[in-house]
């Protein structure tokens, strides 16, 4: 029997006592505050529920966010220490929605709207560890609701039955978290820093310098590649179709900011659909030219793209594929992208700044020496099968089943918990 068994055989031995989280919490809704009212040398600190999605885990122990007391009315909410806080909206289910903060500053923070607010007098981190624990999300998933975006209803949310084991027994199951969690945090620090170290020495390899050292020279891309932008048939759900024989119609939404290639699709076009779109095949590059300016990501599937995409082929004279991806995600040239992205009024870009984007070019050999040796640091900081993210995944899948496992008390109302 470990510890915990031997705590709740003495403590409770009756069961654990479940109780719906509206009994067990109080809550408030935040109000006002949006990501225009963040002020550089702001001196009120605030949290915005996106942020709660994107920056801040399990404990939120500093603030990144500030904004001027002009904007602060009387009637905004105020987190306190061991409050815990939730974004009540989202644009995909899949976003966490109800994902758990506890608040550990010692000094208070403002809070936006669409963020929940929890106070109570249990174990806090137990508390924000039970609503992010797998069983729990089936329940917030059952109390979400919205189509374009998703919202939580509160007041069912509040109705889901938890555990309530005693205090001491909250406490010791904190503990055994709060330990994995710090593994993973060591793991995920080394991977950034791994990440930092690999981004130096692919700038370095690939700098124009370099390359020009090793008997390069330096082009437009629109010189030694083919370049079109992206078309899509209006009105698009029209020409959406579930038929085997469609064609791939390639989204923003089907790759991820890490992801070297593209290998399948959500949606599919209707052949005539595709007539009315542009065509990509097998092995050509495509670009975003909205949101993350510049992301290249090479072609494994032919198919349609948007007008949201710039589409690179026929460079295979000059240019092998991994060689051209490498170049493009440099620091030197996303950060060109960047700024002629937003040099004009609507933040973009067109297909005239990409071909005036200026590459340096070695012989083929020189190359083909360059990706092997990137290949092998991206292999450790990005596979999924090697190397350190793999070891994160497994310390995630290990960290999951225990916390689950620890917090799946028996219940006598299971079927009642929503």
């Amino acid at each position: 029997m470990n510890k915990i068994e031997k705590m709740l055989k003495e403590l409770c031995p009756d069961g654990i006592e479940w109780k719906k989280l509206g009994e067990v919490c109080n809550y408030i809704r935040g109000k006002g505050l949006k990501k225009e009212d963040i002020v550089e040398n702001g001196s009120i600190p605030i949290i915005l529920y996106g942020e709660l999605y994107t920056i801040y885990g399990h404990y939120i122990n500093d603030i990144k966010s500030y904004t001027i007391q002009d904007n602060i009315s009387s009637n905004y909410v105020r987190v306190k220490y061991d409050d815990i806080l939730l974004p009540i909206s989202s644009t995909t289910k899949e976003a966490q929605i109800g994902k758990a903060s506890v608040y550990h500053c010692e000094y208070n923070s403002y809070i936006s709207g669409d963020t929940l607010l929890l106070s109570h007098s249990q174990n806090a981190s137990f508390l924000a560890y039970v609503l992010n624990c797998g069983w729990f999300e089936v329940y917030k998933m059952k109390a979400t609701k919205g189509t374009t975006i998703n919202h939580l209803d509160v007041n069912k949310f509040l109705q889901v039955h938890i555990p309530i084991p005693p205090l001491e027994v909250q406490a010791e199951i904190v503990k055994i978290l709060d330990n994995f969690s710090e593994l993973q945090a060591e793991l995920q620090a080394e991977l950034q820093a791994r990440k930092k170290q690999y981004e130096y020495y692919r700038d370095k390899l690939l700098s124009f310098d370099n390359i020009l050292k090793r008997g390069g020279v330096v082009k437009k891309l629109g010189e030694v590649s083919t370049m079109i932008r992206g078309s899509s048939p209006r009105p698009i759900h029209s020409f959406l179709t579930n038929d085997k024989n469609g064609i791939p119609w390639i989204k923003i939404g089907d790759v991820a900011t890490n992801d070297k290639y593209i290998t399948n699709t959500k949606e599919k076009l209707t052949i005539e659909g595709s007539k009315k779109s542009k065509i990509v095949n097998i092995g050509d590059f495509i670009l975003s030219n909205s949101m993350s300016f510049g992301r290249p990501y090479i072609l494994k599937i032919k198919g349609c793209i948007h007008d949201g995409w710039i589409s690179i082929s026929n460079f295979e004279k000059y240019l092998l594929s991994d060689f051209l991806y490498y170049i493009l995600t440099t620091t030197q040239i996303q950060q060109g992208f960047r700024q002629s992205a937003s040099s004009g009024t609507v933040q973009n870009l067109n297909i005239d700044m990409v071909k005036n984007v200026d590459i340096p070019i070695p012989p083929l050999e020189v190359q083909e020496e360059i990706v092997n040796i990137l290949d092998k640091f991206e292999r450790i900081c990005n596979s999924l099968t090697e190397g350190l993210p793999s070891e994160i995944a497994a310390r995630k899948k290990q960290y999951e089943y225990y916390r689950d496992k620890l917090l799946s008390f028996d219940s006598p109302c299971h079927s009642e918990r929503l």
